[in-house]
């Protein structure tokens, strides 16, 4: 599979493209969403170009939409329903000026187009990047079958990369690397009111609306050069000019702003408190949000932390009312969310106390609410085995 661009690349395009609508696209800069129409299959060359990079916006939309067709009515998404507007793939916006068009999509939210414009409208941007960015994906990942490994209990075999129906692992993982290799795309999370265990580094986790970062209660993110969960994710959500330079530690950055708007800055807050923050670059892999759960207490001069037990679940549950209080505020479809061993890392709690207390809570809040799907991840296949060991006790 071709490398496709840059999340914040497809965004700019996009911003100009909003502003001209369809017809002009052969005006606008157009580099990546050619790129990542090609990448689909939708175009070869500058005669198919405007078709193709029509079709993969009307399949982004689509996307949005939950895979069912775009209608201009309550019925349908209204993300879907404000991107279609911006851009015209409603076939009567397509020639209305970018005035009307954003008039329309403010609309849908039921606010002015002002208030449209400086806020949900980034938003619906940066969404439709994403899922331009997942149709290109997919469609490359189509016609390039890969193969993962399925552990069931101490067995590990290579399988095929979608197991038959009669399969029921429950433990996937993912074949080792070549030193230097591309990761390999993490298979979407398993259906509805489900929990999947897998053996991958969170931050080459794809199309999962939400992952989750294990935070002290400072909401200090690791170093970006720290192997952990949250120096993974900090590393992997900046945004980083030509030379590779960090010019946007963005989910530190939002951590801040937060602390600074709650009166927190410099300040613990409770054990158990979940903020969400963007997704940052990690938006070009189908992440939508991170939520940082605050469950390490810093012990002494701070270089050891206590975790309770009992925060566990409570940042589970949090985590849980946020994603539904922001699928509904953002008019985001969200229904997955991935959890690593929260609390597992320096200092913290033994790995099996983790695995038997994170299943508990997370079939707690499915029971409750059974249309969200969970994936939780380790790099360890141990610990994966340890997961699986605590999802068979009742």
């Amino acid at each position: 599979m071709q490398p496709l661009p840059p999340h914040e690349n497809v965004v700019a395009e996009l911003r100009e493209l909003r502003l001209r609508g369809l017809p002009g696209l052969r005006h606008c800069a157009r580099d990546a969403l050619r790129a990542s129409a090609v990448a689909a299959g939708l175009c070869t060359g500058p005669d198919d170009e405007q078709t193709g990079i029509e079709e993969l916006l009307g399949s982004a939309v689509r996307r949005l939409a939950g895979g069912r067709p775009v209608r201009d009515d309550d019925s349908c998404d209204p993300l879907a329903r404000a991107a279609a507007h911006s851009f015209g793939i409603f076939a009567a916006r397509r020639g209305v000026p970018g005035t009307d068009r954003r008039k329309a999509a403010a609309a849908v939210y039921g606010v002015t187009t002002e208030r449209f414009r400086k806020s949900q409208e980034h938003d619906v941007i940066a969404e439709l990047a994403a899922a331009v960015l997942a149709v290109a994906r997919e469609a490359g990942l189509a016609k390039t079958p890969g193969r993962q490994v399925v552990v069931v209990g101490e067995a590990a075999t290579a399988a095929p990369a979608t197991p038959p129906a009669h399969a029921a692992p429950s433990v996937a993982g993912l074949p080792p690397r070549r030193p230097g290799a591309r990761p390999a795309a993490v298979a979407p999370v398993a259906p509805a009111g489900s929990v999947t265990v897998r053996v991958c580094p969170i931050q080459e986790v794809r199309d999962v609306d939400v992952l989750v970062s294990s935070e002290n209660t400072y909401l200090e993110m690791s170093k970006t050069f720290h192997p952990t969960v949250s120096g993974a994710l900090r590393r992997a959500a900046a945004l980083r000019d030509a030379s590779g330079e960090i010019v946007d530690d963005v989910l530190s950055r939002e951590l801040r702003v937060w602390q600074r708007t709650h009166g927190r800055a410099g300040m613990p807050v409770r054990p158990g408190t979940v903020v969400a923050t963007s997704s940052g670059a990690l938006a070009a892999q189908g992440i939508r949000r991170i939520h940082h759960a605050a469950i390490a207490t810093p012990v002494g001069d701070g270089d050891r932390y206590h975790v309770s037990p009992a925060v566990l679940a409570e940042a589970v549950r949090a985590s849980f009312e946020l994603a539904r209080h922001e699928s509904e505020f953002l008019s985001l479809p969200m229904s997955s969310i991935c959890f690593p061993l929260l609390g597992s890392g320096r200092g913290g709690l033994p790995v099996e106390t983790v695995a038997r207390r994170l299943l508990a809570a997370v079939r707690a809040e499915l029971r409750r609410d059974p249309s969200w799907s969970v994936l939780l991840v380790t790099p360890e296949e141990s610990h994966a085995r340890l997961l699986t060991a605590a999802s068979s006790v009742p």
